[in-house]
């Protein structure tokens, strides 16, 4: 394909992205997104799916930096200046202030916060009289720039039971267009969390093409529903990818004539194909794994997603031009 080279008023170089989404886990997004990587051989990889990173699997990055996410703030009590007077368990929201802590020599015990349950408000270091509580940033995970055989990737590990996945994507969204724009690279793209929440909408905001992977069930039919009214509340154009489309012909075909009703194009069909897996097991995107099968099809969705991209590298630049036609996957 051709360079994805945008135009802007600055004259310089414009980094589009591409956020491949699904309204739940197991659609095959990530599979797909591999797949584009290979492909595309002009972009950053961003993982943003921090609560369950499963891409690192297939491409095998090697870390280059690790960098320690500071998420939010946590209370903790120090022993030595408690007095016991209970004001903070009274205050607190979350129950998560036991009074088991240690003595100190003034109290026999004194009260402790469980960083598991504590949400971060502040409100018992706010009104600590004796100023014995500490609120200050907790590390919620780890984020990585990373290099693999098809160019640098950005991913991340939140921890266990820590929140701000939202903002772990942004970090994570940030960094990546950032390494694009010093590598003259012209493409972001996002391997997006499932489901419509937080981190979804921070893996989409201000993206310049959504990719919606579903499924040919009517649980996919109703998450592609979500998905695309989520879009078209940010504004963001959107394709549609019917994956393992021929388990099920009828409502594959029933979800594509919704989603043009609804004004989406559909980017093409990917069919069930039990080499995915095989290539999984080998650490390869399907396409780098054979050329027929599934992985044509991909090839059919990236196209058109390539396409669609470079048709919107000018509609920024105010220049009006024709959708280009999908291709027939078929």
């Amino acid at each position: 394909m051709s360079e994805l080279i945008g135009i802007n008023t600055r004259g310089g170089r414009t980094v589009k992205e591409l956020a491949v989404i699904s309204g739940k886990g197991g659609a095959g997004k990530t599979s797909i997104v591999a797949s584009f990587a290979a492909l595309s051989r002009n972009s950053v990889l961003a993982d943003c799916d921090v609560d369950a990173a499963d891409l690192h699997l297939v491409l095998d990055p090697r870390v280059l930096r690790r960098n320690e996410f500071l998420g939010g703030k946590r209370a903790r009590i120090k022993p030595g200046h408690c007095t016991a007077c209970g004001k903070c368990e009274e205050l607190c929201r979350f129950d998560a202030i036991f009074f088991d802590g240690p003595g100190n020599g003034i109290v026999e015990k004194t009260f402790r916060v469980d960083p598991a349950l504590c949400e971060g408000c502040g409100v018992c270091a706010w009104f600590c009289a004796e100023g014995a509580i500490e609120f200050g940033p907790v590390v919620n995970g780890e984020w990585f720039l990373s290099e693999t055989r098809f160019g640098p990737m950005v991913h991340a590990k939140l921890g266990i039971a820590e929140e701000n996945s939202g903002k772990l994507v942004s970090t994570v969204r940030t960094s990546a267009k950032k390494i694009a724009e010093e590598r003259g690279l012209d493409l972001v793209i996002i391997d997006g969390p499932p489901g419509i929440g937080c981190p979804v909408i921070a893996s989409i905001t201000g993206a310049t093409l959504v990719l919606a992977v579903t499924e040919p069930t009517l649980s996919g039919l109703h998450d592609l529903e979500r998905v695309a009214e989520l879009t078209r509340h940010f504004g963001i154009p959107a394709l549609v990818c019917v994956n393992k489309w021929d388990l099920n012909p009828e409502v594959c075909e029933r979800i594509e004539a919704w989603a043009r009703a609804h004004g989406l194009n559909v980017a093409g069909r990917v069919r069930y194909d039990r080499a995915v897996t095989a290539a999984q097991v080998d650490g390869k995107p399907v396409v780098e794994y054979q050329r027929d099968g599934c992985a044509e099809d991909i090839r059919v969705v990236w196209s058109n997603v390539a396409a669609y991209l470079e048709t919107q590298g000018v509609e920024n630049a105010n220049i009006r031009v024709q959708m280009p036609e999908m291709r027939n996957p078929l």
